[in-house]
C-alpha cells in the first residue's frame, strides 16, 4: 500500500536521479511507479521506479493529476514549471499545487 497519487510530487532518494523532484504519471502496482521531471525524464520515457526510492512530498500537481486522469496529453514544458518551484525559497509559486 504505497498510497503514492497520480500528479503526487516526489523525490527520488536513490539511484542517479537521486534527490531530483519529480512527478508521478501513473501508479503501476503496489511497488512501482512511472516519473518524469520534463528535463531528464521526458514525458515520452517515463522513469519506472519502486516506490521504496521515492520520498513523497505533501502537494499534487493538480493541472498535471487533471490532465493526466481525463486522457489529455502534458508536455515537458508543464512539468519543468511545476517542478521549478521545489528548488526555489520560500515556495515561489505554490498556487498550483495542493495539499494531500
Amino acid at each position: 500500500m504505497n498510497e503514492f497519487k497520480v500528479g503526487q510530487v516526489v523525490r527520488s532518494i536513490a539511484g542517479r536521479d537521486k534527490g531530483q523532484f519529480m512527478v508521478v504519471i501513473e501508479v503501476v502496482n503496489d511497488h512501482f511507479t512511472t516519473v518524469s521531471n520534463g528535463a531528464l525524464r521526458k514525458v515520452s520515457n517515463p522513469k519506472k521506479k519502486k516506490v521504496k526510492h521515492l520520498a513523497k512530498t505533501n502537494h499534487i500537481a493538480t493541472d498535471i493529476r487533471d490532465k493526466i486522469l481525463n486522457g489529455k496529453m502534458i508536455t515537458n514544458a508543464e512539468l519543468r514549471k511545476i517542478l521549478e518551484s521545489y528548488h526555489m525559497p520560500d515556495g515561489i509559486g505554490d498556487e498550483n499545487r495542493e495539499e494531500v
